[in-house]
């Protein structure tokens, strides 16, 4: 059974490299998980997780 698009809510937002629903941080427009958060943060600029 296909399910139907989303237009609002978790369901819609989806991280931007692995598609995931789980812990999505849309701050500042990113739209990444928080794992890929964790590992790409040094390459956005980030300087926490150096």
């Amino acid at each position: 059974m296909m399910r139907k698009k989303r237009k609002f809510g978790k369901g819609e937002i989806q991280c931007r490299r692995c598609k995931t629903h789980r812990g999505v941080i849309r701050k500042y427009g990113l739209y990444y998980c928080r794992k890929c958060m964790r590992e790409i943060a040094k390459d956005l600029g980030f300087r926490k997780y150096t």
